[in-house]
């Protein structure tokens, strides 16, 4: 009979074998890709993704995390969304332009880069808490989702200006763009829902899981837009978050509870001292003053000063100060 520590040792090997079956399976999309079963590519790099989004939560839930278990999901990463997607892109819609394999290149060394960024930024102790719960740049399995939009769109509508080389190569330039850049995206590893949302939020993945065994690949492309839709929100909260790091830890409702103060008494008028108002009604009579001008030495017989004509002034600007035309 096998003893516990050695069964327990087996157990902690999963999450590198779950990793290894995300590699096989990216480097299958591009025997797929050769044989000309482009829907068998996409999933591919989709078991991939799902193999990708496993193998680090049973790291964590059994306790299994190594230094050869990170190297080896970096390399994973870099095949399955990196160089499978950029030949499978290459080989379906890029084959025969001279600068078709420039593009490849391209999408391959910015998801290298994009990797090697989010490793040395796992050691880097200087940022903020609320950093977190984003990453910089489009991580490694939204890029190649997002790059594979013209080919979702070409499998379930067929040929189109989608499917053109010119519409392909620059929306993979595009998603090579996005990994490198600095643009903050969210982390759902860490994202919370708050509890009246969870029903929702629970309907929305029935409604996507339709649409998927429905129209997989239209889906795929809605959910990559979409993806893509919320950068605006996130590059918004992350901004936010920066100005009140403080702001970080507080619950979402009392968060709210604030924001809604302060809407309320912009509303009722509660605002800073009217220091514009103030000066803005000064300098109002300084110009009143300035273009009337008064004549000390001539009156108009009761003892008061005769305003003289400004003949610069319109009609519009002498009756707000009051000039009648004589």
């Amino acid at each position: 009979m096998r003893s516990v520590p050695g069964y327990s040792a087996g157990i902690r090997l999963l999450p590198n074998a779950v990793t290894v079956l995300a590699l096989c399976a990216g480097l299958s999309g591009v025997q797929f890709a050769l044989i000309g079963r482009f829907e068998l590519c996409v999933a591919a790099v989709g078991a991939a993704a799902l193999c990708d989004a496993l193998d680090g939560g049973l790291a964590r839930l059994l306790d299994a995390s190594s230094k050869i278990g990170a190297e080896l999901d970096s390399l994973s990463d870099l095949v399955s969304f990196g160089v499978a997607p950029a030949l499978v892109i290459y080989i379906w819609g890029l084959e025969g332009n001279r600068f078709g394999w420039i593009v490849a290149l391209v999408f391959a060394v910015c998801m290298a880069l994009r990797l090697a960024r989010f490793n040395t930024l796992l050691d880097d102790e200087d940022q903020p808490p609320f950093a977190k719960e984003f990453f910089v740049g489009v991580p490694a399995p939204a890029a190649a989702l997002v790059a594979g939009i013209p080919l979702y769109l070409w499998l379930h509508f067929g040929d189109g200006w989608w499917s053109s080389q010119l519409t392909v190569a620059l929306w993979a330039l595009v998603a090579a763009a996005l990994m490198v850049s600095r643009l903050p995206t969210l982390s759902l590893k860490t994202v919370r829902v708050p509890p009246r949302l969870i029903a929702p939020l629970l309907v929305l993945v029935g409604l996507a899981a339709a649409v998927l065994l429905t129209a997989p690949f239209l889906g795929l492309a809605v959910v990559a837009l979409g993806y893509l839709l919320l950068l605006p929100y996130t590059i918004y909260r992350h901004r936010w978050l920066a100005q009140h790091p403080e702001a970080w830890n507080v619950p979402v409702r009392q968060r709210r509870a604030v924001a809604r103060a302060a809407r309320s008494a912009r509303r009722l008028g509660l605002r800073p001292p009217l220091r514009r108002r103030v000066a803005g009604g000064a300098s109002a009579v300084a110009r009143r003053v300035r273009l009337i001008g008064t004549d000390e030495g001539a009156g108009n017989g009761n003892g008061r000063p005769t305003p003289q004509r400004n003949p610069h002034l319109s009609s519009g600007n002498r009756r707000r100060l009051g000039i009648r035309r004589r």
